[in-house]
């Protein structure tokens, strides 16, 4: 099993997490209510949807993890895994995802942001 896999299937669990089409086309996604906050794109890949307030908020922390790529002006952070580590990363990271969404929900008639999977 790979790893995005492995990943995809604990965050499957999540009460606040439904599968759907992710809008990119490419691959499988989560969504809250709030809209699409994970994307697997390959088997080690994964676009996270994060709040640009989110972003601001834990940059240098972003920044300093390996796993992560970040593309200036996007909300989606890319998450390459690699090891087991990298999904608990994932993990915690939809968690704050979730969290940042519910607090400060992308206005509805916000153009939808597209993954960084382009």
């Amino acid at each position: 099993m790979t790893l995005a896999l492995r990943a995809m299937t604990r965050l499957a669990d999540w009460p606040d997490l439904a599968e759907v089409r992710p809008s990119c086309g490419t691959g499988r996604a989560l969504c809250s209510a709030q809209g699409e906050i994970v994307h697997f794109h390959t088997d080690h890949d994964v676009d996270l949807h994060l709040t640009v307030r989110a972003i601001r908020r834990f940059e240098d922390h972003l920044k300093g993890a390996t796993a992560v790529r970040m593309v200036p002006g996007s909300r989606w952070v890319t998450i390459h895994l690699e090891v087991d580590t990298d999904i608990d990363l994932l993990l915690t990271l939809v968690s704050l995802a979730l969290q940042a969404h519910q607090i400060s929900p992308v206005p509805v008639d916000t153009p939808s942001a597209s993954c960084n999977d382009h």
